[in-house]
């Protein structure tokens, strides 16, 4: 365990002399700079209505002798810097204060991710709200887990919490760990990180290699989901224990906000996140719940070309391979905190927030501002992937699958008038490295296409300069010998010089929760089904004149996401023993996108 902060400055009693003859007087010792600036309390235990006890790390400004507004960072990622993330609010003259979940720190009791945030947030709040040294108002900021404990936070809000900046949210049972129904395996060691011990277990959690063998030898094997800790050798009860709720149940939403309990949010809300962000779904669930429940919620929404980090701090000037614009290199930390100048001491509002949706157009080298996410576009572009093979000539790259074919096709603006359809075969027996669907690609500008056994689909050239705002849906239309499948679209920008633009994560989905993420739906072999695709991360982009728009379909089979056989079993339960028949599917040219764009 990492060593307890030395507690520095409880008792300022000031610099003294010794009772000594003037000729015997020592020289003072030399004063902190904790010393000179700060109060800090490091060793402060708050204690839940249930009975355990919260860690925090008080640090006020020696300079302001009035009660204050306090700033709460509440986090399961204990780290002995964690001091310093404290002195910044105190720097902005804001009781800076640093809570971690229950058992990490000091805390004595169990270590116990995302259950009890709710309760214990509350708790803190009310805790923080009667000190001597409070004015009785508290904002929360942070991100990933610590923007689900701001959103946890106001599942009964508490009247001292005045606002939240909650960035790239995690949101469990929504977008971690699964997302539209499928879990993906990073979040596997997670759980150790973590849990380990009470800070973080960083050497075991950066073994990359580890992690990597023990999905590979999982794939090769072909054993159930929920023998991985089996495989590794070391349990992982954290991670079971989500397994056993794939539906998003009481378990889930007793977490955070839930329908009605947005309604009742009603204070001023700033959220941030990034086109290419892990976390944006949960960011952008939180924000259609809460106007969806409150109309007339004040939850501003900041988005750029930004990673999960760099859209909680200072993002990065190349993302990915991506140089972004140059007015997209903004300081997100700077912007936070001037919001809480804006709150909390009638301040400006952030000039970059002109109205609730900001958004910095890639490509163009400007922000957009709209008044709603829907605002954000004029028209709608529909395109059906049609069955007939594209000409267009593709930089490419594939596996074997595809029954051998390298065909791509094409996505056309009209309706097909005649049903026809595209065959796929996925082999889940097979375990060949070059078997293998993938569905990623390897940065956000590429000059060949990432295939991965999947199927590829190409617009004509734009005949004019378009933005690309907001998130594309649609519905595929497909028939499968099976019960269930897991599926993938990424969408990319060709341009006229023949690279490939990502224009944001990948959309995947299991087919069985696309119309309801609370209870399973299973296809009915033989029958062609209706799936549609509408929790998709979100983007605007400057789509060029003599640019294509490339959409990439494909079955989750690879060693990163869990393997949906398609039985119609728990899926954590299955195994390669449920492998024995391929799943054929039949893609029908009238499934279709619709991509939102402002002209």
């Amino acid at each position: 365990m990492r060593s307890i902060y030395i507690v520095i400055g409880l008792l300022m009693i000031g610099t003294f002399y010794s009772c000594q003859p003037k000729s015997n007087i020592q020289k003072p010792r030399e004063v902190t700079e904790n010393e000179q600036t700060y109060l800090i309390q490091d060793s402060i235990l708050i204690e839940t209505r249930d009975g355990a006890k919260i860690a925090a790390i008080i640090v006020r400004n020696k300079a302001i002798t009035q009660p204050n507004a306090s700033i709460l960072f509440h986090t399961i990622y204990a780290r002995p810097t964690d001091i310093d993330r404290a002195k910044i609010a105190a720097n902005k003259d804001y009781v800076g204060i640093i809570s971690y979940t229950r058992g990490k720190g000091l805390s004595p009791d169990e270590i116990v991710p995302y259950q009890h945030e709710a309760n214990d947030t509350y708790d803190i709040i009310d805790w923080i709200s009667k000190q001597f040294w409070s004015d009785g108002r508290v904002g929360m900021y942070g991100g990933s887990y610590v923007g689900f404990t701001q959103w946890a936070a106001t599942k009964n809000l508490h009247p001292a919490l005045k606002t939240i900046v909650p960035s790239v949210s995690a949101a469990p049972g929504i977008a971690e760990p699964m997302e539209n129904g499928i879990v993906a395996n990073f979040h596997y060691p997670w759980y150790h990180y973590v849990m380990n011990n009470k800070y973080l277990d960083d050497s075991l959690y950066s073994d990359f290699q580890r992690w990597n063998n023990l999905y590979q030898s999982w794939y090769e094997k072909g054993t159930s989901y929920r023998s991985l800790d089996s495989l590794d050798g070391l349990a992982n009860n954290g991670f079971k224990k989500q397994l056993n709720h794939p539906d998003y149940d009481k378990y889930w939403t007793d977490m955070m906000p839930f329908e009605d309990d947005f309604a009742k949010i009603n204070i001023p809300v700033l959220s941030t996140t990034g086109y290419y962000d892990g976390g944006q779904i949960g960011a952008l669930y939180y924000l259609k719940q809460h106007y969806k429940y409150n109309p007339k919620a004040e939850h501003y929404l900041l988005i750029g070309p930004y990673s999960h980090f760099g859209a909680q701090g200072s993002p990065e000037a190349n993302v990915m391979g991506y140089p972004i614009d140059e007015v997209a290199q903004i300081n997100i930390t700077e912007i936070i905190f001037n919001w809480f100048d804006y709150i909390f001491k009638s301040g400006t509002k952030p000039s970059l927030l002109k109205d609730k949706i900001n958004y910095q157009v890639m490509g163009a080298n400007t922000w957009g501002h709209a008044s709603t996410l829907k605002n954000m576009s004029n028209d709608t572009l529909t395109f059906y992937l049609s069955d007939q093979p594209s000409e267009v000539t593709f930089k490419s790259t594939f596996n074997s699958g595809n029954n051998g074919s390298t065909e791509h096709f094409t996505l056309t603006e009209s309706k097909p008038e005649k049903e026809g359809f595209i065959k796929q075969e996925v082999d889940f027996s097979d375990r060949a490295p070059e078997a293998q669907n993938n569905y990623f690609a390897p940065s956000i500008v590429n000059e060949t296409l990432t295939l991965g056994n999947g199927y590829s689909f190409i617009t004509e050239p734009f005949e004019e300069d378009i933005e690309l705002n907001g998130s594309y849906f649609g519905e595929l239309k497909a028939s499968i010998n099976k019960k269930d499948m897991d599926n993938s679209i990424l969408l990319y920008e060709q341009t006229p010089e023949g690279t490939y633009f990502k224009l944001t994560i990948a959309y995947v989905g299991r087919a069985s929760y696309t119309k309801d993420i609370s209870k399973r739906q299973l296809l009915i072999p033989g029958e062609k089904s209706v799936i549609p695709f509408t929790n998709v991360r979100m983007t605007s982009k400057k789509i060029s004149k003599g640019s294509r728009i490339v959409l990439v379909l494909n079955v989750n089979k690879h060693p990163y996401q869990q393997l949906n056989y398609g039985t119609g079993k728990d899926v954590s339960n299955e195994t390669i023993k449920d492998a024995d028949t391929p799943l054929d599917i039949k893609w029908f040219n009238d499934s279709f996108i619709k991509i939102p764009i402002k002209k």
